[in-house]
C-alpha cells in the first residue's frame, strides 16, 4: 500500500494525536522529563494502514495498543523532527492543526535545549495545558511546582 500525502494529512486530521507528556524525572536537570508523541490508533483488521504509515515517514513503531486495537507511534526526536516538517509543508485542515502547531512549537523548543532548563520547561508545561490532551490538573501540579522552587 503506497500512501500519497494528501491521504496522509486527511487521515491524520481524523485519526491523529500529537500529545507531549511530562514526568518527573530526578536525574534530569529540570527534574521533569518532556515525552512528545505522535500516534494513531486502529482496529487490528486495518494494521496494514499503520505499517503503511511508518513506510511513508521512513521511522515510527507499531505496537499492540489495546486488546484489538495497535497504534504507529513516534518518539524519536529526529523522526518528530521529519514528522513536523512534513506538516508544515503539509498543513492539516481541522482544528488539529492547532494543536499541531502547539506541538510543532515544543519540538522547535527541545530543538534548542530549553526543556532542559527551568524557563523552559515552564514554556513547554504552559503550552501543554493548552492542548486538547493534556492532563490540565496533573500540568498545574508541574507547573506549581517548578515556579515554586524560585
Amino acid at each position: 500500500m503506497e500512501l500519497e500525502r494528501e491521504w496522509v494529512v486527511g487521515f491524520t486530521d481524523g485519526k491523529g494525536c500529537f500529545s507531549v507528556g511530562i514526568y518527573p524525572h530526578p536525574e534530569m536537570t529540570a527534574g521533569y522529563q518532556v515525552l512528545p508523541e505522535f500516534r494513531i490508533v486502529q482496529h487490528q483488521r486495518d494494521v496494514q494502514v499503520l505499517y503503511a504509515l511508518k513506510r511513508f515517514f521512513k521511522c515510527g513503531v507499531v505496537r499492540k495498543n489495546n486488546e484489538d486495537r495497535l497504534e504507529f507511534r513516534i518518539r524519536k526526536f529526529n523522526c518528530l523532527m521529519k514528522l513536523v516538517n512534513f506538516f508544515e509543508r503539509h498543513p492539516l485542515k481541522t482544528k488539529k492543526q492547532v494543536d499541531f502547531k502547539k506541538f510543532a512549537r515544543i519540538i522547535r523548543l527541545m530543538e534548542r535545549k530549553e526543556h532542559l532548563n527551568k524557563n523552559g520547561l515552564v514554556r513547554i508545561v504552559k503550552i501543554v495545558m493548552t492542548m486538547n490532551t493534556s492532563d490540565h490538573e496533573r500540568q498545574s501540579r508541574i507547573l506549581r511546582k517548578l515556579t515554586e522552587c524560585g
